[in-house]
């Protein structure tokens, strides 16, 4: 049972859960420095990198609700073990592939393991941490991690590239699957749900849906008319609207959907993909700016990140307390409007400015997301009954994922098309729609008019994103002051209606909280 864990063990089961993460967070950022390398050297045409980079994100978001049904009813300590096995194994594979196809079958594989271990480690985090104060500085820590991931990723990247090959930087998954591995195995007891009548229909649907609807939303800026595409919307809309109504006429759903008439689980899963989509094309906007306008190299452009990290790691270390001390509603409000404000500081950013403003605005940018990020998943997670901790997890991912590819999508198509409508009307074929051609061309050509021109148009493009950003977190703000509630606990961490409803007492879920001892930590199974 968690009350009789020792807080030392507590503390070193996060680290477990850190670095079940961390191998999540850096891969995929680490990725994004390979694909020149990769490109070369398996001869890949650009479809062949797209489904590179895109086959992991389908199979990934396709499986979250299914992998976190899974942990909730056989345990997530095991699903989490078996996600590391399959990431680190999928890892090993991509570091050999010899051609394209080997690499995207390495990819699909990876997918698999990162839905099998993502859900398990937030739902493990909540039932080990019973008290309000221990989880809101275990969350803080996680979200540290998840960030720094982020911002080292393609550092370290970039420095493996620089003196290795591309398949090196899959390496950097193996030693840290491995630990968390034998940490989780030596230090971690088993949790898991109540029993449940297997619901094959609505994982089915779910995965269905949810693929689809991430395909659509990456095939988004190529064209929405698309034959194709709109195949895959119809696909979509269907096999999610019956999965609603699937969950909610069957006794025992795999997914408690009733969980959204809480006012902090809804209040707080919308305000996270409106950050999400505002964020979500962030990087993507950035990188360019730094390496094509200001031309840095890809080493140094990720070096640019670490103002964005650093405020993370100090306002999620202060947030912690502050949340106990205000709750979670002013910390998400003020959090997001601090990140409305870095966004508005990224929208004036110039083509001759410095890194002062830059660094600014980044700083600001984690600031506000190392007040607000932990705040929202507290809120949101401590809505949840243990026995549903798994399955909840997962569906805090899926929002988020869908609402960060959903950025990426909305962004990329604002910036592209902003900046050929900035390029000169004399500027034509590839160089007027892109501007890494665009940079080439005037490069190659010795024409500083070209590259003058594109990068203001970049410029102002990146404007416009940013304006958006701030719009989103706004947003954000809006619903999270209007629907969140901040409510004391009356009881200890122990106590029925204790920490894991800490937040709200309101609107409460029918069976929130209920089950303690069905949804609590078990003995570890041999």
């Amino acid at each position: 049972m968690a009350g009789n864990m020792t807080g030392a063990r507590r503390w070193l089961i996060l680290i477990v859960l850190c670095l079940a993460t961390l191998v999540l967070v850096v891969d995929n950022m680490v990725l994004t420095v390979a694909v020149p390398s990769l490109t070369e050297s398996l001869h890949a045409s650009a479809q062949n990198i797209q489904w590179v980079l895109d086959s992991y994100i389908l199979v990934f978001a396709g499986l979250l609700l299914t992998t976190g049904s899974l942990s909730d009813r056989f345990g997530r300590r095991r699903v989490l073990i078996i996600g590391l096995a399959v990431f680190g194994l999928a890892s090993a594979v991509a570091t050999m592939a010899g051609n394209p196809g080997e690499l995207i079958a390495a990819r699909v594989a990876m997918g698999i393991g990162g839905a099998l271990l993502m859900p398990s480690t937030l739902s493990i985090l909540i039932t080990v941490f019973t008290d309000e104060a221990e989880r809101r500085k275990a969350m803080a820590a996680w979200t540290v991690v998840a960030m720094v991931g982020l911002v080292g990723g393609p550092v370290l990247g970039g420095i493996m590239i620089s003196h290795f090959w591309w398949g090196s930087v899959f390496l950097l998954n193996i030693p840290i699957a491995a630990l968390a591995i034998v940490s989780a195995v030596i230090l971690m007891p088993e949790s898991k749900g109540p029993w449940r009548k297997p619901d094959p229909l609505g994982a089915v649907l779910s995965i269905v849906g949810l693929t689809s609807a991430v395909w659509v939303i990456i095939e988004f800026p190529k064209g929405f008319a698309r034959p194709g595409t709109l195949a895959a919307l119809a696909v979509a809309v269907v096999a999610l609207a019956a999965f609603g109504v699937w969950e909610t006429r069957i006794a025992e759903p795999m997914v408690p959907l009733h969980l959204f008439k809480h006012r902090n689980f809804s209040g707080g899963s919308f305000s996270l993909t409106l950050v999400q989509i505002g964020n979500g094309g962030l990087l993507l906007v950035m990188t360019q700016y730094l390496q094509f306008v200001l031309g840095y190299s890809a080493l140094k452009a990720s070096l640019c990140f670490i103002p964005l990290a650093i405020a993370a790691l100090i306002f999620n270390t202060l947030g912690a307390g502050l949340g106990m001390k205000f709750g979670n509603r002013p910390l998400m409000v003020g959090g997001l409007l601090i990140c409305a404000v870095g966004f508005g500081i990224l929208a004036d950013l110039g083509v001759d400015d410095g890194l002062t403003k830059l660094f600014v605005g980044l700083f600001l940018l984690g600031a506000g997301s190392g007040l607000a990020m932990p705040a929202a998943i507290t809120a949101i997670m401590g809505a949840v009954p243990p026995e549903h901790a798994g399955v909840s997890s997962a569906l805090n991912d899926t929002v988020q994922q869908t609402g960060a590819a959903l950025g990426v999508a909305i962004m990329g198509t604002v910036v592209a098309s902003r900046f050929t409508a900035g390029m000169p009307a004399d500027v034509t074929g590839i160089a007027r729609h892109s501007l890494g051609e665009a940079v080439g061309v005037a490069h190659s050509t010795d024409n500083a008019a070209l590259l003058d021109a594109a990068k203001h148009a970049f410029t102002h493009a990146a404007s416009v994103a940013y304006v958006a950003g701030t719009v989103g977190v706004i947003a954000a703000a809006i619903v999270s002051f209007v629907v969140l509630r901040d409510v004391k606990a009356p009881a200890g961490p122990g106590a029925p209606g204790g920490a894991a409803d800490a937040t709200e007492t309101t609107d409460a879920v029918p069976g929130a909280g209920a089950s303690q001892v069905d949804g609590s930590l078990v003995p570890a199974e041999a």
